[in-house]
């Protein structure tokens, strides 16, 4: 079985118990370094897939809590490198599939020719680039499928029905359903016009539609249900690591809900 399908069939696993997967994000090394193996651990204990986020100077797509996030991070020295050495040398990974999420500079400066196998080693399935347009993501989608890793596609409640094929058709592991135009972070009420967009990508999407921006209580998780494989859980997470608070706590009052 290839990497990227491990995602697939995680999400799928968790959606045919009657619940969307819980797809958690967290930043890498925030909010203290030395706790990102541990937190890794926690969170894989509630989670289906993990998606670690890549610290970057300039996250655009993220909120204030993320992008705080990512500045913490960087001041002790987090980087594209030392997360995939770290985790190629833990003596036990999640069960839980790992994703990257990670703006394309990190990337570019890593070295596309040396990122895939490197990804790999590290127990890594999938990338999320929201930065990366569908046009320029040839060279990336190659490398990444040499050594069958994922390149998630995301798509908006404003993609047109004929681009929304193309890009779910190009995905890998899952679509990324955005809930709204904007950044990430605001808490989103999940209307019926919302429900139907989620509707409209799962009828089109080979791979199962996880939505994201926004997600923070099980009652939202509750509403998508029927409507979505899975949700990300990502500023409401990092909030909860921020305190200090259990991550699987938070996420099985998600997944109870």
């Amino acid at each position: 079985m290839q990497p990227h399908e491990t995602i697939s069939r995680a999400i799928r696993a968790a959606a045919s118990d009657g619940r969307p997967a819980l797809v958690a994000f967290m930043t890498a090394g925030f909010p203290r370094k030395e706790d990102f193996a541990g937190q890794l651990a926690a969170i894989g204990e509630a989670a289906d897939v993990i998606e670690i986020g890549v610290p970057f100077s300039d996250p655009m797509a993220d909120g204030m809590t993320i992008q705080r996030s990512s500045q913490v991070a960087l001041r002790q020295g987090v980087s594209l490198r030392w997360i995939l050495d770290t985790l190629a040398a833990l003596p036990a990974r999640p069960h839980a599939p790992l994703l990257l999420m990670s703006y394309l500079n990190p990337l570019l400066a890593y070295g596309l020719d040396r990122l895939p196998a490197a990804a790999r080693a590290a127990g890594i399935a999938g990338f999320i680039v929201p930065d990366l347009p569908f046009e320029e993501s040839d060279e990336l989608r190659a490398a990444l499928e040499g050594e069958g890793l994922a390149l998630v596609q995301m798509v908006t409640p404003v993609t047109p029905a004929a681009r929304l094929a193309v890009l779910c058709e190009a995905a890998r592991g899952f679509v990324y359903a955005v809930t709204m135009t904007g950044t990430t972070g605001k808490s989103v009420s999940v209307p019926e016009d919302v429900l139907g967009y989620m509707d409209r990508v799962r009828a089109v999407s080979p791979v199962p539609v996880c939505a994201g921006f926004g997600i923070r209580s099980a009652g939202q998780v509750r509403r998508m249900t029927g409507h979505v494989d899975g949700v990300v859980v990502g500023s409401a997470l990092v909030e909860v690591l921020e305190r200090g608070d259990n991550p699987a706590a938070f996420l099985r009052e998600l997944r109870a809900g």
